[in-house]
């Protein structure tokens, strides 16, 4: 027979079971935003995936599309919201094509209500509060309410505003958004609002970090566009990042 070998727990105390860490609290941090201005929304986000202090993905996709005019914001686990964004891009994409009036292969958008997203959304957060670690903002255009902003944070509640951030880094700069936010702000002043709040949270925020990923949704459609820390709005007295030059081969 092996014998049992007998291990000290962090405690102090002594028992046959191997610690292996799995106790230890583990830090998911982001920065997630989303605002409403005068002809549409914009989420933005930055793209470090970090486990404790190690970053898994320097480069990850933090916006997720739902339907043709509505996205969501993810944060918390990783695990988490992909799912609740599959569950959710899944049931509104059905209901998108249930209650359209386009004939079968027909190339027309699959558009949902804004609100039905974010309460369906919500429903899945709420009645899974126990088991799921997962912050989210849903926001898009539609033709009966226009721009719609929706949090969603931990727990489960659903919160319509102006204006939402969420994720780590949110707390190094809502006093920044409070204090600078403009409501019926242009196309292109909301977009700079966005850039400079997610790059004030990841000069802060050490679980924020990698590119700023936007996504501009209105009655025209939706626009995706990535800014490089080469091109970020420096903090304070940060250092200019160094661009690289790529080597020809």
């Amino acid at each position: 027979r092996r014998a049992k070998q007998t291990l000290r727990r962090r405690d102090g105390r002594r028992d046959g079971t191997m610690d292996h860490g799995f106790d230890v609290p583990v830090s998911m941090g982001t920065t997630i935003m989303a605002v409403r201005y005068a002809d549409g929304v914009i989420l933005g986000a930055d793209s470090r995936t970090s486990t404790g202090t190690y970053v898994a993905n320097r480069a990850s996709d933090k916006i997720t599309q739902i339907c043709d005019n509505v996205w969501m914001c993810r944060s918390g686990s990783a695990a988490d919201t992909q799912n609740v964004a599959a569950y959710v891009s899944r049931l509104a994409q059905e209901h998108a094509v249930s209650v359209s009036s386009a004939a079968a292969g027909a190339d027309e958008v699959l558009t949902c209500d804004v609100k039905l997203v974010a309460n369906l959304t919500k429903t899945i957060a709420y009645e899974n509060k126990d088991r799921l670690q997962a912050g989210m903002i849903i926001a898009g255009w539609d033709r009966k309410l226009g721009p719609q902003v929706y949090g969603i944070p931990l727990g489960g509640s659903m919160v319509e505003a102006p204006f939402t951030v969420g994720g780590s880094g949110s707390a190094y700069v809502y006093g920044w958004c409070d204090d600078t936010f403009k409501e019926d702000m242009s196309k292109e002043e909301a977009q700079a609002w966005v850039t400079n709040a997610i790059s004030l949270a990841i000069a802060r925020d050490a679980s924020s970090g990698g590119v700023i990923r936007l996504v501009t949704i209105d009655g025209k459609g939706c626009e995706r566009k990535m800014l490089q820390p080469i091109e970020h709005v420096l903090c304070d007295d940060e250092l200019p990042p160094v661009k690289r030059s790529v080597a020809s081969t």
